[in-house]
């Protein structure tokens, strides 16, 4: 059918379908505003398509096998197999539900979803190109604007993202087979997170770093954590090379070259190489010069702190928008600009944002850290508890780790937490609660928890910090 070149108008107009763009659209429609939602692949975005729900089920699936082949020590015997194409399917059943329930909740919410790309064609219109021969386009007017394109992996020079032999994330988290070896270039989340999976499916994996390790972006005794269980699982570190191309191997795989800062050469063996890097924002195509909205020196679209654009009916929401570049940051970012364009007050508090990263095990911060809150001017005082003087720890098998609670000593009041261990993105949200309200140590330390359960980790670390507590030797 030839829809054709036709006109619209809208209150609203969302361009991306993620978990920034489908929040906001729901919550403009919600407010009565006529809302428009435009989405150029698949609704949920890269969040539910194709990174966050699809790894983590992937993450469940390999624990589970690594898991019930690994706890002769508990007297269980087992040997699984893992059908790849099975995990596959269960994976891609949970991400269907996931998008066709965003699909459900958008139309039964008033939206109205429109399937195409959309790019700007001035201040106030946007042009939607249909996909498919003779689908045609069509123009569609609006008073505010929300840009959610989100992002895209950033690719390394030598490493082609069409070359087969490249994995995306993407690439990796729809694999049908399992690879025998596998190098992962890049020590952050991504590259940590599918390198933990890879290993427990019975992958060798080798991890290549320029900087010196694992996880910089968290507090060293944190990433030392997760180091020791990821090298226990196998995983070997290639710290302080640069990843400069992969060349074919005349063993029938590939071997991925590197390269230290003084000039020393490395090859590592593999049949795939998983370039984890970064990620950069999704801009082109989608016509930000001819509405004048500016971005910066890397590409992502500047914002205030309710999400408006240099031009004050556009606003820009998630990844496209910069750090942090997380899904619940980018609904919530999403639901300010709505409440802003509806009228009311809302605006971005940015002091208790969670982060979470879902290796083994965990790790999960909110707020400051110590340091941190020595350079804010406060007089930190800090509480832990490590999970090896946890029952429920000790139970569940999984006694790596600790609860970190950061607080300023004058007042009591709870700063941040940093949390390695299991179920560490479960735990953080006692501490961002305490974070977000101005909860004291002793608010935390004196609620009661149910016994036995991790949750007594984050009460005990708040004891810990005043010098009260049972279970642990206090500081």
């Amino acid at each position: 059918m030839v829809v054709g070149d036709i006109s619209t108008g809208t209150d609203v107009l969302v361009i991306g379908a993620g978990p920034g763009g489908y929040v906001a659209a729901i919550r403009a429609a919600q407010h009565g505003l006529d809302t428009t939602l435009v989405e150029r692949d698949a609704y949920g975005g890269v969040c539910l398509n194709y990174g966050c729900i699809p790894s983590k089920a992937l993450i469940t699936g390999a624990g589970l096998a690594h898991e019930a082949g690994n706890a002769e020590h508990m007297g269980i015997h087992a040997d699984p197999a893992v059908d790849m194409e099975g995990l596959g399917g269960w994976k891609d059943d949970v991400v269907d539900q996931l998008t066709g329930g965003v699909e459900k909740l958008c139309k039964a919410n008033g939206v109205n979803l429109v399937e195409g790309e959309a790019s700007f064609a001035d201040e106030n219109t946007v042009r939607v190109a249909h996909g498919g021969d003779g689908q045609g386009s069509e123009s569609i007017e609006f008073e505010h604007a929300i840009v959610a394109t989100g992002s895209q992996p950033i690719e390394l020079p030598g490493f082609d993202f069409t070359d087969e032999e490249v994995w995306t994330s993407r690439d990796a988290l729809a694999a049908d087979t399992i690879p025998d070896r596998l190098v992962v270039v890049g020590a952050g989340y991504i590259g940590m997170e599918l390198a933990t999976v890879f290993a427990k499916l019975g992958t060798d994996v080798t991890v290549v770093e320029m900087l010196d390790d694992a996880l910089p972006m968290y507090e060293s005794d944190v990433a030392r954590v997760v180091r020791k269980r990821a090298k226990d699982l196998g995983i070997e570190f290639q710290f302080g090379e640069g990843a400069s191309e992969w060349q074919e191997s005349p063993d029938g795989g590939i071997q991925v070259v590197t390269e230290t800062e003084d000039g020393v050469e490395s090859t590592y063996a593999a049949d795939k190489v998983l370039v984890a890097v970064g990620r950069r924002p999704v801009t082109e195509g989608v016509g930000l010069e001819a509405a004048g909205i500016e971005t910066d020196d890397n590409g992502f679209i500047e914002v205030d702190d309710r999400m408006r654009t240099n031009r004050d009916h556009v606003f820009a929401i998630g990844d496209v928008a910069g750090e942090p570049m997380l899904a619940h940051v980018a609904s919530h970012e999403g639901i300010v600009a709505s409440e802003v364009i509806a009228g009311e007050p809302a605006a971005m508090d940015a002091q208790a944002v969670p982060a979470a990263v879902f290796t083994d095990p965990e790790v999960a911060t909110v707020g400051m850290t110590e340091a941190e809150a020595e350079e804010e001017g406060f007089e930190p005082v800090v509480g832990e508890m490590p999970f090896r003087a946890s029952g429920r720890a000790l139970t569940a098998d999984h006694t790596d780790g600790f609860v970190r609670i950061v607080a300023d000593e004058e007042t009591g009041l709870v700063l941040g937490g940093q949390i390695v261990g299991p179920e560490a993105s479960e735990l953080i949200a006692e501490v961002s609660l305490a974070v977000e309200m101005g909860a004291t140590l002793e608010d935390v330390g004196s609620t009661i928890h149910t016994h036995p359960t991790l949750a007594e980790a984050v009460m005990e670390a708040a004891e810990n910090a005043q010098g009260q507590a049972i279970h642990t030797l206090n500081r």
